[in-house]
């Protein structure tokens, strides 16, 4: 039987013991109403009269691989990509696009560790993709996720589709915050049924497989789409974590054929796979409006890491590509939609990063974030629902340990880049106001600046601590799997 987490509002706790005998009689029998309706549901559930009233629902849309380019809203998108996305790019114009938007990590595995903590991963030697058939960890158990946060002040919580974040049982999604799990333990799979399935790789229901069979991003779509309507009486966190368009090049043939105009076949493929991911977040966005969710619930889509080039992703005017501390390694499409507290149309410039989720949605949730957290990202409400019209200047790091050892530091304009970090390695320096493809290094001209930001990074890094798996000088650099 699925666990069932009744809301109530903690400021105005049930007072039981002083209610009149057929007072808590009734007040008994409408709980036990509910409840059948929550797990034995005869139709679509729909949200209740008070629920614009109660702490919204808080959703993550999350692309895998995508090229910066490959979304209709980006000011930069490709030609071929026009039209495309019409989903995802109404969620942009009926909220805030943010233009300087990055992830914590440059693949998958960080990033999300990233994310869903709030802390710069590195902190916990998560800096690098956990490898295939891994069993010696995960994501640190001393780390509390989004997921554990919003559960204890009354959240409902699911992840459906893509984990990566360790395959041991006390890793695994049900044992880090999340009531429903319904996806993947490994970092990507065949979109076809697979004739031959592994425990990480097939699509499980909080542990128990499930059968092989439809595509796996319209499977993800409906998961999510089966979560919200089971969830729909109470405040939920959903985290959609698509696989979508991370390799193997798979689309439906029928969307392929579609897409016959796109002569490079890879690139064809490729936004194959962007345009059923777009369909999925469509049906997502539909399914919230259908029950009367949508004005209570904030959504935010992006992409987990930059584009991944060799598999089709376009990452134009970007220098680099996913697994690189260049802009196109990092920098990724992000927007926001809440109807009502988000002005449509609305943009946001300054630079945020992933790591911003956590805080921004205890505070949508009416909770306070502890210090004692210790995290890294910041309350973004303010900024997008207008209340103040900047964000607070801060910098923003990132490291990666691989054959070049990369790391960076982002303060305004201006980003400082380490490579082969050595002592007698010169730092560069870009000024991504008038330079975002980061042809042009400046150092010699902003000595100060370089100065400052490479103490700055210094500093961060000595708060770190060595990855916990993975070789930093692997001769050849693996794909994400």
């Amino acid at each position: 039987m699925p666990k069932v987490v009744l809301y109530h509002n903690p400021r105005r706790p049930l007072e039981e013991t002083t209610m009149p005998l057929p007072l808590r009689l009734r007040w008994i029998l409408t709980v036990l109403a509910l409840a059948s309706t929550i797990l034995w549901p005869a139709g679509p559930v729909m949200a209740d009269r008070s629920s614009e009233k109660r702490p919204p629902n808080l959703v993550i849309l999350y692309a895998d691989d995508a090229g910066y380019a490959d979304f209709g809203f980006q000011d930069h998108v490709a030609a071929e990509m026009r039209g495309l996305t019409p989903h995802i790019d109404a969620i942009a114009a009926s909220g805030a696009r943010c233009t300087n938007a990055y992830m914590s990590g440059a693949v998958c595995s960080p990033s999300r560790a990233g994310m869903l903590t709030g802390r710069y991963q590195q902190r916990f030697g998560h800096e690098l993709n956990i490898p295939p058939g891994y069993m010696k960890g995960g994501m640190a158990l001393s780390e509390k996720t989004i997921a554990d946060r919003l559960r204890a002040v009354g959240y409902r919580t699911g992840i459906i589709g893509k984990w990566h974040l360790g395959y041991p049982p006390p890793y695994q999604p049900n044992r880090r915050g999340f009531d429903e799990f319904f996806g993947l333990l490994q970092g990507s799979r065949p979109y076809f049924p697979m004739k031959k399935v592994t425990p990480h790789r097939v699509l499980q229901h909080n542990g128990k497989p499930t059968p092989e069979e439809g595509y796996v991003t319209d499977r993800i779509g409906d998961g999510a789409v089966r979560f919200i309507r089971q969830s729909a009486r109470q405040p939920f966190f959903l985290f959609v974590s698509f696989t979508a368009p991370h390799g193997p090049l798979h689309p439906k043939p029928e969307v392929e054929r579609q897409l016959a105009s796109i002569e490079n076949a890879k690139r064809r493929k490729y936004a194959g796979l962007i345009k059923t991911l777009d369909d999925n977040v469509g049906k997502i966005m539909d399914t919230l409006r259908e029950l009367k969710l949508d004005k209570n619930t904030l959504v935010v889509f992006t992409n987990d890491n930059g584009g991944q080039t060799l598999t089709g992703a376009v990452n134009a005017p970007l220098r680099g590509r996913k697994g690189m501390i260049w802009e196109g390694g990092i920098r990724v499409p992000m927007a926001f939609c809440w109807p009502g507290r988000i002005p449509p149309g609305s943009r946001i410039d300054a630079p945020v990063i992933s790591l911003d989720f956590l805080p921004t949605f205890v505070a949508a949730a009416g909770a306070t974030v502890d210090p004692a957290w210790k995290l890294d990202g910041i309350d973004l409400l303010p900024r997008l629902t207008g209340k103040t019209d900047r964000l607070p200047e801060r910098s923003l790091f990132w490291r990666i340990h691989g054959p070049q050892r990369e790391s960076a530091v982002r303060r305004g304009r201006w980003k400082l880049v380490l490579l082969k970090h050595t002592p007698q390695t010169e730092p560069q320096l870009y000024d991504l106001d008038s330079d975002i493809s980061e042809t042009t290094d400046v150092a010699s001209q902003h000595p100060e600046i370089v100065k400052s930001l490479r103490r700055e990074l210094a500093e961060w890094e000595s708060e770190l601590i060595s990855p916990k798996w993975g070789s930093p000088r692997r001769k050849k650099r693996r794909a994400d799997r």
